[in-house]
């Protein structure tokens, strides 16, 4: 029978330094007005000397395992959504998974730039569906700060830093993530990308003095690529979803440019109150902004059980993906316990208390017949 996958907690995590447009004005010729106005952003987030991904993406999963009411150990999988992993070498993933202490899960990271986290849902959703896994934690993280280029006055001004995490888990009702859909534009990579640090520009003097190191990116592809993602693939995205637009109750999408959502609300008729927006507060997240959007969502109340949110996703790669979600959870099936599973046992631990107490109920039953036989028979000898 097939599982249906469901949020069913999420959580955020937001770095204390906050850089505004007016201190961006001090490092670059540019200035609020000019930045506000063309982007939407006032302020974005920057990870401090002791933010991670790793250390983030832990922060928000603990939010967002208490919401869900479970804890590490009973995740079965975790999938990490990020760009810009602890070290070079492993992932983030497995740091996330032993903080947590969620020592039976598998744990993995995937790279898919601004859409990764959208990506995830779609590999977690699978795992339910077949009943492989049943509690997956999906996070999306980034640190995108070390990368910017603080003398480009065009890409600066973009990015912040921050973590999102959702819990997802499987029921036997219909509902959650009704439809995802994804797809890449390979040919364009290099509209958004950060060239060195690979294997085709590997760390080197030339590397830096190049500035090989940071992100680099071609404003008009990307900006075609966006708009074309949010028009054409937010139609296809509701109507395989076997929604019409009406029944779309939030719209997510990513937080690049508001200038460029509002440009979208308009051609596609959809009212600008019912889309989410918070990239004035943080900027483009990357890889994170979908999660902490969505969480924030919820946390304000602008998300109620029965709604269909619909998320949108798109940036390096250049990829794209979008998911369709319907809110709110049934509750958690109870399971049969018994006595054992409440008794951290060893298997042989387990089977000598199994024999220790069939012997005593032996026992128990041998001495109540001793004392109930002659009873009885008095009984029989009175009649």
């Amino acid at each position: 029978m097939e599982k249906y996958a469901y949020i069913t907690g999420w959580g955020k995590y937001i770095p204390e330094v906050v850089l505004t447009n007016d201190d961006l004005a001090k490092m670059v010729d540019t200035s609020d007005e000019w930045i506000s106005s063309h982007t939407g952003i006032r302020e974005r987030h920057i990870a401090g000397p002791e933010d991670t991904v790793s250390s983030m993406s832990v922060a928000a999963a603990k939010e967002a395992l208490d919401k869900a009411g479970i804890r590490g150990g009973d995740l079965d999988l975790i999938i990490m959504a990020t760009s810009s992993p602890d070290y070079l070498l492993p992932g983030a993933a497995g740091i996330v998974q032993d903080r947590l202490g969620a020592h039976k899960a598998a744990a993995f990271g995937l790279r898919a730039g601004c859409s990764g986290f959208v990506y995830a849902l779609s590999i977690a959703r699978q795992f339910i569906a077949t009943g492989a896994y049943e509690h997956i934690l999906v996070v999306g993280a980034e640190v995108t700060s070390p990368a910017v280029d603080w003398s480009d006055r065009r890409t600066c001004v973009l990015f912040g830093d921050g973590a999102g995490a959702a819990i997802l888990e499987g029921r036997d009702e219909p509902g959650g993530i009704i439809s995802i859909q994804m797809g890449t534009k390979g040919s364009a990579y290099d509209a958004l990308y950060v060239p060195g640090m690979g294997s085709a520009y590997p760390l080197c003097p030339k590397t830096l003095t190049e500035r090989r190191n940071v992100i680099h990116m071609d404003g008009q592809k990307a900006g075609r690529f966006a708009a074309r993602t949010l028009l054409r693939n937010s139609s296809d995205a509701v109507r395989a979803s076997g929604l019409s637009w009406p029944e779309i109750d939030l719209f997510i999408p990513h937080q690049a440019n508001l200038r460029l959502i509002e440009f979208a609300a308009k051609k596609l008729r959809f009212p600008m109150e019912k889309m989410f927006i918070n990239l004035d507060r943080y900027a483009n997240m990357s890889t994170a902004s979908i999660p902490v959007a969505l969480c924030e969502a919820a946390e304000q109340g602008r998300l109620k059980d029965g709604d269909h949110v619909l998320l949108v996703g798109f940036g390096s790669g250049l990829n794209w993906a979008t998911a369709v979600i319907q809110w709110g959870a049934p509750e958690r099936p109870r399971r049969r316990l018994v006595w054992w599973q409440f008794v951290p046992l060893s298997k042989e631990a387990l089977s000598s208390t199994r024999k220790s107490v069939r012997s005593a109920m032996d026992t128990v039953s041998s001495t109540a017949g001793t004392i109930l036989l002659p009873f009885l028979s008095s009984l029989r000898k009175k009649k």
